[in-house]
């Protein structure tokens, strides 16, 4: 069985899922930049913000699990549609509970409902672009990440400006929900939907739940899930950690480690903006193996080189090879589109176990051996992704559609 979509506008479906990814990561990032608000507003200690974070990882948990199920029923357009909306209506939540009702529970239960959310418009959005990228002719995933950094970026700084400005929450992310709510449906409407066709192209019945279910136990899965998890791993301990290890144990003050952390980002940013090309080229194993291999080295040098300028090189190069590795693991995980849904939604929730897990692991060890002695856990499991990189071999015909007469994405 394959899946076939309907007629549309081959850019404008490309654009709208460009434009799925960038307003997920907008929406992410204006309740990550107004959390020193909502503490200050709700009166709560620092614990008490773990608890609130907690119940958005275990709302993303959640819907990860279930989201191939609820993408292979509603399908990737009426999927994102509903997500995105509901995590609208739970960001306006957060802002009113925190703010008007100053209610703990209330902004706990809305964050809990944004994470679950966000995590089914994230399944979804990946396999529209795993869609777009069989449509197109070329690996256009990076790109596609790309568009959630850049979401952030705003979304960060947006909320920035809104807590230098004194703004209150209600206000901002009441703002930033109806942005959801008014933009989605017609960012969905250039999303077309699809129906499941088998070999001679006459209608072929979905997969049964049990049939999803069993996809978890697929060796490819679980390989593809293995380089997902050990590139989640590399990309999230940066995020956390490589600031606070340059200033405890390089000895750089708080400045130059945030300054670091940039060169961290800006390199990741770069990756995947111009990895597409070099992974046509060079295949997804041999991308994969190159981008671990960068990864591995940068991050060898961060660990045992003292000097900080040398150790810029070696985050340029962490940054680089970090870059790829999750968008190959989800175009690889939708391949075959009857699976798409089921497979892409088991890869993300391995690779967000490692977003969720990495950080406190690394910070348990850290604080016995140091940070960046903590950091020799990221390169193990690089290695572990280099070597399970086979399982993410494009499948035969993968891009067979791109010259049969449809226009190809430009």
């Amino acid at each position: 069985m394959t899946t076939t979509t309907r007629p549309a506008r081959p850019t404008a479906w490309r654009n709208a899922v460009f434009a799925a990814f960038a307003l997920n990561g907008f929406g992410i990032s204006a309740w990550v930049a107004r959390i020193p608000s909502v503490r200050d507003h709700l009166h709560i200690t620092v614990g008490e913000v773990g608890i609130l974070i907690f119940g958005l990882a275990l709302g993303s948990v959640v819907g990860l699990v279930l989201a191939g199920h609820i993408v292979h029923w509603l399908g990737g357009r009426q999927s994102i549609r509903i997500s995105l909306i509901v995590a609208g209506v739970a960001l306006a939540g957060i802002g009113f509970g925190t703010t008007v009702l100053s209610n703990f529970v209330v902004v706990l239960v809305s964050l809990t409902l944004y994470g679950f959310c966000s995590a089914i418009c994230d399944v979804a959005m990946n396999v529209e672009g795993a869609a777009v990228e069989q449509k197109s002719g070329r690996t256009i995933m990076p790109l596609f990440h790309a568009c959630w950094s850049l979401g952030t970026v705003i979304g960060a700084g947006i909320g920035s400006a809104a807590a230098f400005a004194g703004i209150d929450p209600v206000w901002h992310l009441g703002a930033v929900g109806v942005l959801l709510i008014v933009a989605v449906p017609i960012v969905a409407r250039f999303i077309p939907d699809a129906e499941h066709v088998d070999a001679v192209g006459a209608p072929a019945a979905p997969l049964t739940f049990a049939q999803r279910m069993a996809i978890w136990l697929e060796p490819r899965t679980l390989l593809i899930g293995l380089i997902v998890l050990g590139m989640a791993f590399t990309e999230g301990s940066a995020n956390d950690w490589l600031a606070l290890a340059m200033v405890d144990d390089r000895h750089v003050d708080n400045g130059q480690g945030a300054l670091l952390f940039g060169v961290f980002t800006v390199s990741m940013t770069i990756g995947r903006v111009v990895g597409g090309p070099l992974i046509d080229r060079l295949g997804r194993v041999v991308a994969l193996r190159l981008s671990g291999a960068a990864a591995a080295v940068g991050l060898a040098v961060v660990i045992l080189v003292p000097s900080v300028p040398v150790a810029v090189v070696g985050i340029v190069l962490w940054g680089l090879g970090a870059s790829l590795g999750f968008p190959m693991g989800m175009s690889a995980a939708g391949d075959d589109p009857t699976r798409a849904a089921a497979r892409v939604s088991a890869v993300a929730t391995i690779g967000y176990v490692a977003f969720l897990v990495g950080p406190p692991v690394i910070g348990f060890v850290g604080d016995r051996i140091g940070l960046l002695n903590a950091l020799w856990i990221v390169l193990v499991l690089i290695i572990i992704a280099v070597l399970a990189a086979p399982a993410a071999r494009e499948r035969a015909g993968r891009f067979a559609r791109a010259g049969s007469g449809d226009s190809p994405l430009t």
